[in-house]
């Protein structure tokens, strides 16, 4: 797919001329987010043939019928359906790998129900909701480390950390490893992303398979001596088949459900942790209010969500000819869902790109998408800044941004959102 440089003036030229999949694109595209609200809620783009579905209403619809629009799109995005199809090194250094099996984000029920209540006993409400003091103890420990200084660089000094020791904590990694640990969940991300360029495209195939090794190698170590974590869990846990017949998973199980764990465990908090600073700090007025009344971080937390929506996009392929949106789609089209948009949707939320954190429905945002593919870490993900955010405007006096605002830049990537870096200054504790 296309990386134009330059783009036509989205507000004026007709919809196929934008090219959706350019870097430049990728920093600014609710313009053109609102225009296909309008003119084309679900649009077939001529250059790549994928369907776009851009209102709230729509991408509801489409989300209740996983039997149509399936989440097995991993065949796809593993032969580059995303990104111009794999180069003959990059399937070199997977091949030293391993192919992961298609088992919650990539898979449809019955497997993914399977496979995601496995996953899942490690996020109940139960355990999340008594975490406050575990993770109240990372932040300010994290806080600890830079407060003095009187600046950070709060993506890679905060918004990386707290969610990457939560994550690692559950599943049995040690902390000493977490450069290890980001460096992987870039490279899984950067690779589903769509615009990486070839260098970066080999240097993430090297990383997966180096991840990939890393995690059987914990497992092997988890079955001799099993601990309180989520690896221990897996390896000694038993699926049950569809015949009512149970056995163990197997390395590619394994490294699957770990590797959507590790991902979804720290990439998206990280980003909606950074922006959410950054919402506040170019909102000074909803930062007063949230200061004055801090029962409003619950809503504050979701309000963010919705405006960032971290997982901005994903993807779906259609099994069967239907029609959505008045749209023709036949069987194996891909569909590519702009979760970003319906979350700004002005049917839904009434002057969608404004942000407000008394915003009263706020929370029915898309941001952890819904029905059978509803995030299964997403109370953890609450529970992670609902307890930070208070804590980082309590210690970090006179915050303020360094830089023009206008300057940020967005994490490229097709399906990922947030800001790359956010400079801040404070007053020294």
């Amino acid at each position: 797919m296309s990386t134009s440089k330059t783009q036509p003036d989205i507000a004026t030229c007709p919809l196929h001329e934008v090219d959706t999949f350019s870097a430049e694109f990728l920093q600014h595209p609710h313009p053109f987010y609102r225009r296909l609200r309008v003119e084309a809620p679900a649009f077939r783009d001529p250059k790549n043939n994928v369907v776009y579905i851009s209102t709230y209403d729509l991408l509801m619809e489409v989300l209740a019928k996983p039997r149509i629009f399936s989440n097995r799109f991993g065949a796809q995005l593993r032969a580059g359906a995303a990104g111009g199809g794999m180069s003959s090194e990059e399937l070199a250094i997977l091949a030293k790998g391993w192919v992961p099996k298609d088992t919650m984000l990539t898979a449809d029920p019955p497997e993914h129900t399977r496979y995601k209540k496995l996953a899942g006993k490690a996020f109940t409400y139960k355990k999340v909701i008594g975490m406050n003091d575990y993770c109240t103890d990372i932040i300010n420990d994290l806080i600890d480390a830079f407060i003095a200084d009187g600046h950070c660089e709060f993506k890679a000094q905060f918004a990386n950390l707290l969610p990457m020791y939560v994550i690692c904590d559950a599943l049995g990694f040690p902390r000493a490893d977490r450069a290890r640990f980001k460096e992987w969940s870039d490279a899984f991300t950067l690779q589903l992303g769509g615009v990486a360029d070839m260098p970066t495209r080999i240097w993430c195939a090297e990383k997966i398979v180096e991840a990939q090794h890393y995690f059987v190698a914990v497992c092997d170590d988890k079955r001799k001596a099993p601990g309180e974590d989520i690896c221990s869990d897996l390896v000694q846990t038993d699926l049950e088949e569809e015949d009512g017949s149970t056995r163990k998973l197997d390395n590619e199980e394994l490294i699957s459900i770990i590797q959507q764990i590790l991902v979804a465990g720290n990439e998206t908090t990280s980003h909606t942790l950074t922006t959410g600073i950054f919402y506040l700090l170019t909102h000074p007025e909803q930062m007063a209010r949230l200061q004055e009344e801090p029962g409003l971080t619950a809503n504050f937390v979701e309000e963010t969500l919705r405006m960032l929506t971290p997982t901005n996009n994903m993807w779906r392929v259609a099994t069967q000819d239907t029609e959505v949106g008045g749209v023709k789609v036949k069987k194996g089209d891909l569909l590519l869902l702009r979760f970003g948009s319906a979350n700004r949707d002005d049917a839904k939320f009434p002057d969608g790109d404004r942000f407000d954190i008394r915003r009263d429905n706020a929370k029915e945002h898309l941001a952890f998408g819904a029905g059978v593919h509803l995030c299964l870490g997403q109370q953890l993900a609450r529970k992670e800044m609902q307890t930070a955010f208070p804590i980082v405007l309590e210690r970090l006096k006179n915050m303020r941004l360094v830089g023009n605002p206008e300057e940020f830049r967005y994490v490229p990537s097709i399906l990922l959102r947030g800001v790359e870096r956010l400079e801040l200054e404070f007053d020294p504790a």
